[in-house]
């Protein structure tokens, strides 16, 4: 049985000037078919002739489909590829400055004294420049050093005659003598002190473990001071003095001479590190508590005054808070005398560590 597929009237899909047209119709199956018809004259008699080409259009949209996915599919994995890529590339460029940042890493905790290893042609001149920084800043501290210790040598002779002079010369006159000589001489060692933190303050390249110096400053003191029960509270974590160790071992030691000099019973160091979300984050605190009489609030600030001694029964030179309070100034730091909890004075002074 032949079976005729459907076809529009030439009045519903008109033919044009070349007799020809096209449309869409419904295959025998069921599926979209595309036809493309024209009529040809054959003879005079104007007899014509109908030719149709059709093709399943249900299956080419199918087709178009499937490469529209395929399509779709290869351009996303290109661009991931791409994208893939280009990040590797981007941090295997960054790596040389990953490295010089590494480096400065260690040359800021004092683990080495330079920028060392291979890189890159455009990085080498960063790294050679930043060395001779480091090499010059080292020079600098090493003048001072040799000019404080120029300076220390040829003052100690004069001032150690004056001091032996004037013991010797005796009575009143003798004892002034002596006295200022030897407060000559702590001033001169003050002054000096300030000039090789000054000169070396900010420096890359000093690091000093704080709790093992600490508690050896205790053992010291604590063997000076036998009648006075000193204890430590320790960090929760390692803490590292962006600084020297004698600067360190200075501050504490004033600090701890002074509370063993004051204390009736007991001294209490703490050591701590200050939260993030303090304003003084990057710092750690050492603070050094005692039960004595303590400073009154508003004497707080005339005891670091140089040479100031706010009870003359005890003996000493009126240096000690003020060169701790030089000291931590030079670094940067923060100085704070307070009442403490146990009834005396509370030091604490807060300082730069390295992270």
């Amino acid at each position: 049985m032949t079976q005729t597929l459907p076809s529009p009237t030439a009045a519903e899909v008109p033919f044009n000037s070349a007799f020809q047209r096209s449309y869409t119709t419904d295959g025998l199956a069921g599926e979209k078919l595309k036809v493309f018809e024209s009529e040809f004259v054959l003879d005079a008699k104007n007899r014509a002739a109908r030719f149709r080409v059709m093709g399943n259009y249900t299956e080419l949209e199918q087709e178009i489909t499937t490469f529209r996915r395929r399509l779709l599919t290869y351009l996303l994995v290109f661009g991931v590829g791409m994208i893939a890529i280009n990040a590797a590339a981007i941090l295997f460029g960054l790596q040389p400055l990953r490295r010089v940042r590494n480096a400065l890493a260690m040359v800021r905790e004092g683990t080495a004294q330079r920028l060392s290893g291979s890189f890159p042609t455009e990085i080498e001149p960063l790294a050679n420049e930043t060395n001779a920084l480091i090499e010059n800043n080292r020079r600098i501290v090493e003048r001072s050093r040799t000019q404080v210790g120029n300076l220390a040598h040829s003052l100690k002779t004069p001032l150690a005659v004056m001091f032996n002079e004037g013991r010797a010369l005796g009575g009143v006159k003798g004892q002034l003598i002596a006295e200022q000589a030897f407060s000559m001489q702590k001033q001169v060692e003050h002054y000096l002190q300030r000039a090789r933190v000054a000169a070396q303050r900010d420096s890359v390249v000093y690091r000093t473990p704080v709790v093992p110096l600490v508690e050896r400053m205790i053992r010291v003191v604590g063997k000076l001071n036998p009648q006075v029960d000193l204890s430590l509270s320790p960090p929760s974590q390692a803490i590292v003095f962006a600084g020297e160790r004698e600067d360190l071992e200075e501050i504490l030691g004033n600090l701890l001479e002074n509370a063993g000099k004051w204390a009736k019973s007991a001294v209490v160091v703490s050591v701590g590190v200050l939260g993030e979300e303090n304003k003084e984050a990057g710092m750690f605190e050492i603070s050094v508590e005692d039960d004595g009489p303590g400073i009154p609030a508003e004497k707080a600030r005339e005891a670091v005054r140089r040479g100031r001694r706010l009870d003359e029964t005890k003996p000493g030179t009126g240096l000690g808070l003020a060169i701790v309070a030089d000291l931590v100034n030079e670094y940067g730091g923060i100085m704070a005398l307070e009442r403490s909890a146990m009834g005396g004075l509370k030091a604490a002074v807060r300082l730069r560590r390295l992270t």
